[in-house]
């Protein structure tokens, strides 16, 4: 029987365990429930997947989407590895020899969705495969037990069943995000009371997390894109369809090779575009968070938000779709206060109990906190997951320190003038009548004869919004769900009164220098350039040969470790991470030829 070392190194083509792999393997390998929590590119499979390999019997991986199993089943044949996959995508021929597969005890996993394994068919394929016995069930994308979780499955609640049936075998729940609230649920619900827990750090030094103050979303965004990812692989999300569509369109235009993905699409045309993504090089998809988990792309070089998630843990989740391989990645957003005044109205018309407002309430006031901070984003960012950490200088407020002052004043003129207004306009027309504006709406409601009209007509509106988007994220002012109106909150009496000082945030100031090229393959010579290229294309046309995307052949780390190793031997090759005995066997003679050539 070969050790987890053995396995990792000749089967998946790494040369150590990472952070709290080998402790999780040996103990689900020895037969223990495991909690495992572990950032995204992490190497969550591997902790169950060398166990798979290690007990008798077949493992049964539940996982949610389609695409994630594909993927995971295509890069573990590609292993050597025996796994199938079972879902609904399939046709009759596929589903029938992956079930026998298992009743006959030939795989080591097999993937399935929790509704279809749920079903009274696979119920009875569990009791057929008994006999060539059950080596482990692993529940991937467990946060979607919760229902204070973002991702919130119904399905999952019965899951129960696998521990009451089965108790003997061991059990082990994976997922890349969960506070403490949601983690206490997936415990109770999944019934992981005697399980250990693993907490790995949630920090992702190679993301660069940035937040730039929204003008024209779509043009920053254009800008971003060529500057910094042209001609890479991105996620780009917005809250509706129809700005999905609009965004996509106009990248489109401009050259980029975006395409659509959200739940009101027709079902092949989404599929298409998701499988494009996938399998080929540089797509950009622009998406509504119906896209994304369980996706295993490893080469996603930004995740950009055009509009303002719910909570720390979608975007946490969402920016964690980027640098899956460990590469200089980007995680993008632009934020202005319609953002927080539409995520405000969401909440307050939602159909939710008032518990569950609350706890929606609180999860937005802590990402509104990220988003505001002046210290080190990153800092910030895992301090809400429990984890202290000091300034990470890879986040744009250590970079470009954004600087403060004293907005009591400011603060005081604006809350007046809501006021005075009588509570019942946006901000945009309390900037107006703050600025001294000769608008006709303004003349028409007489709040030209306002005591507040003009008195902050010496601060710039750009800065008056910015002030006002402050204003909303610190809760000194509401926002009126049915109109939109900003009201006065309990918050702002003692500012008021004079008892309560306002700091605010000033974003830095534009810099003429442009920004350095995140791309990967930016610090490489022409000779390098030209080598990176060719090895490029040979897996895009190796991957279209076997039919799986071109990830699965080999990931952009392994590749730019060939580039800068250039092995002259299959022997030396095989010390190159991420080549395991089956890839060295199946691509190694091509690789030497191209390396050869350089």
């Amino acid at each position: 029987m070969p050790t987890a070392l053995a396995l990792l190194n000749d089967t998946f083509g790494y040369p150590a365990f990472r952070g709290q792999q080998a402790e999780i393997v040996d103990h689900v390998a020895g037969g223990g429930d495991a909690l495992v929590l572990m950032p995204t590119g992490g190497g969550k499979s591997l902790c169950y997947q060398i166990p798979a390999l290690l007990r008798p019997g077949t493992a049964i991986v539940i996982s949610p989407l389609i695409a994630l199993m594909q993927d995971q089943v295509a890069a573990l044949r590609e292993a050597g590895v025996r796994a199938a996959c079972i879902h609904s995508g399939q046709d009759g021929i596929e589903s029938d020899r992956a079930e026998r597969a298992f009743a006959d005890g030939e795989l080591d996993l097999l993937y399935v969705s929790p509704e279809r394994l749920l079903s009274p068919r696979f119920t009875w394929l569990l009791s057929q495969a008994e006999r060539h016995g059950l080596a482990l069930f692993a529940i991937d994308e467990a946060h979607c037990v919760s229902q204070w979780g973002h991702d919130f499955r119904p399905e999952y609640l019965k899951l129960t069943f696998l521990h009451e049936r089965y108790p003997e075998v061991p059990r082990i729940a994976l997922t890349a995000t969960a506070d403490e609230t949601t983690r206490r649920e997936i415990i109770a619900n999944l019934r992981l009371e005697g399980a250990r827990t693993f907490i790995s750090s949630f920090d992702r030094p190679n993301i660069r997390y940035r937040i730039v103050e929204k003008a024209n979303a779509r043009a920053q965004l254009l800008a971003f894109l060529r500057a910094e990812h042209e001609g890479e692989a991105g996620i780009v999300y917005c809250l509706s369809r129809r700005k999905v569509e609009e965004t996509a369109a106009f990248l489109a235009a401009s050259g980029i090779r975006a395409l659509a993905y959200h739940a009101g699409m027709d079902s092949p045309v989404r599929e298409r575009n998701q499988t494009t993504f996938l399998r080929e090089d540089g797509v950009v998809m622009v998406a509504t968070i119906a896209f994304g988990m369980g996706i295993d792309k490893p080469d996603v070089r930004f995740v950009a938000h055009l509009d303002l998630p719910k909570s720390i843990e979608g975007y946490y989740q969402e920016t964690g779709r980027a640098g899956r391989d460990g590469l200089p990645a980007d995680a993008w957003m632009a934020y202005g206060l319609a953002d927080v005044v539409q995520q405000r109205r969401m909440i307050d018309e939602s159909p939710a109990d008032a518990r569950h407002k609350r706890v929606a309430a609180a999860r937005l006031d802590a990402l509104l906190g990220l988003c505001e901070t002046t210290a080190c984003r990153r800092q910030r960012l895992l301090a809400y997951f429990g984890e202290d950490s000091g300034p990470c200088g890879n986040c744009d407020t250590c970079l470009e320190p954004p600087l403060t002052w004293d907005g009591t004043e400011a603060v005081r003129k604006a809350l007046s003038c809501v006021y005075r207004t009588g509570q019942r306009f946006g901000a945009g027309h309390v900037i107006d009548v703050l600025m001294g504006r000769d608008d006709e709406r303004v003349r028409q409601w007489g709040h030209d004869k306002l005591s507040t009209y003009g008195i902050g007509a010496d601060i710039a509106e750009k800065e008056w919004r910015g002030i006002f988007r402050q204003m909303v994220a610190l809760g000194l002012l509401a926002v009126d769900p049915a109109h939109g109106a900003l009201t006065l909150a309990a918050a702002s009496r003692p500012v008021l009164k004079g008892e309560q000082g306002v700091p605010l945030r000033r974003a830095p100031e534009k810099k003429t220098a442009t920004t350095k090229s995140r791309r990967i393959d930016a610090d490489l010579s022409a000779e390098e350039h030209a080598l990176w290229e060719r090895l490029r294309a040979w897996r895009a046309e190796t991957a279209k040969n076997h039919g799986v995307p071109a990830y699965v052949i080999l990931h952009d780390a392994t590749l730019l470790e060939l580039l800068r190793q250039r092995p002259q031997s299959l022997d030396a090759m095989r010390h190159v991470s991420g080549i395991g005995a089956r890839k060295l066997e199946n691509f190694g003679a091509d690789l030497l030829d191209l390396l050869a050539t350089a």
